[in-house]
């Protein structure tokens, strides 16, 4: 193998940048040309690649974001575009690839290598921390981090004024970035698709806290409860409460920028390392992680599949906690 290239694809998150460096670095030192390919599967579409050196990745450690550019690609998903996209890696003389993304970049990934055979070993790059196969992703830690920041200045508000605050995160399908927002800022209820908690059960926590002479709450709530948004579940909760003095707010895409925080930059140049090394070992469909702190290679299909499953300690933790 002489020729790889890198893409991110997806949704951006903190620390891509510093992976996409500890790739093109890696690969330098080892001796490969190195291409990025601009905008994910669309840019590979097009033939939006161009050669990198050591000084294209200067610099962008501490950059939120990527430099690559990113972007869901509706073309990828019909033969004929995985058609183009192959040709236009042939013509470059590009033998593997190097995926930063989640679990629709993998499924793409995993496919293309079935039909065109060329072999791709992916980082997991998204705040959303729920792939199989890693402890933590890249971009999650730097997530919670942002969340917290904005939970801490929103508590002064709700001391300030009595009020019962309902803060949205990030979390379509999973609660772990509501989890540690919950436990880290002092949050006294949280809602996420995981665990059903119901509205009756948010009422009888808010009037137990009030009778213990607690004046002011954070619920936290995962964007993908089943109650429904942040927005909908203060509503219900109004209905049989009345008189609460309640306030919405919803973090939303503050949590995918930002300058990553040391341990994503860590873990991003690890699996970028990772992913060059799985390349010139031979693997191919594999998502480089890190598991109990040990370096790990799971099957694609494996990381799509499988359910990462959350402590169910955790959920006790807040509850011991918000007494």
């Amino acid at each position: 193998m002489k020729k790889i290239a890198v893409f991110t694809s997806g949704g951006d998150s903190p620390g891509m940048n510093a992976c996409v460096r500890a790739v093109v670095r890696s690969a330098i030192f080892n001796g490969l040309e190195i291409y990025g390919i601009r905008r994910g599967y669309n840019g590979m579409i097009k033939g939006d690649i161009f050669k990198m050196e050591s000084s294209t990745v200067s610099n962008i450690i501490q950059r939120g974001g990527t430099i690559l550019k990113s972007a869901r690609s509706k073309d990828f998903v019909t033969k004929e575009g995985r058609q183009q996209a192959y040709n236009q890696l042939k013509e470059h003389g590009i033998e593997g690839l190097v995926a930063i993304g989640g679990d629709g970049t993998f499924t793409g990934a995993n496919l293309f290598y079935e039909e065109f055979g060329i072999p791709t070993i992916g980082a997991p790059g998204t705040i959303d921390n729920d792939l199989y196969g890693t402890d933590f992703t890249i971009g999650y830690d730097t997530a919670v981090n942002t969340a917290i920041y904005a939970i801490d200045k929103i508590r002064d508000t709700a001391d300030s004024h009595e009020r019962v605050f309902f803060v949205e995160v990030m979390g379509r399908d999973s609660g772990y970035i509501a989890i540690p927002c919950a436990v880290g800022g002092g949050a006294e209820i949280v809602m996420i698709p995981e665990t059903k908690t119901t509205i009756e059960k948010v009422v009888d926590a808010l009037k137990t806290g009030w009778s213990r002479s607690k004046t002011s709450f954070i619920v936290i709530v995962a964007e993908g409860d089943e109650e429904g948004s942040a927005v909908e579940i203060a509503a219900k909760v109004q209905k049989e409460i009345p008189q609460m003095d309640a306030r919405v707010t919803i973090l939303g895409h503050v949590q995918r920028g930002g300058a990553p925080t040391a341990a994503d930059r860590m873990l991003a140049s690890q699996l970028g390392i990772a992913c060059v090394e799985g390349l010139l070992a031979g693997r191919a469909c594999e998502m480089a992680g890190i598991v109990n702190s040990e370096l790990v290679y799971t099957p694609f299909i494996e990381t799509i599949t499988k359910v990462k499953a959350l402590n169910p300690n955790y959920g006790r933790m807040i509850d011991i906690l918000s007494v």
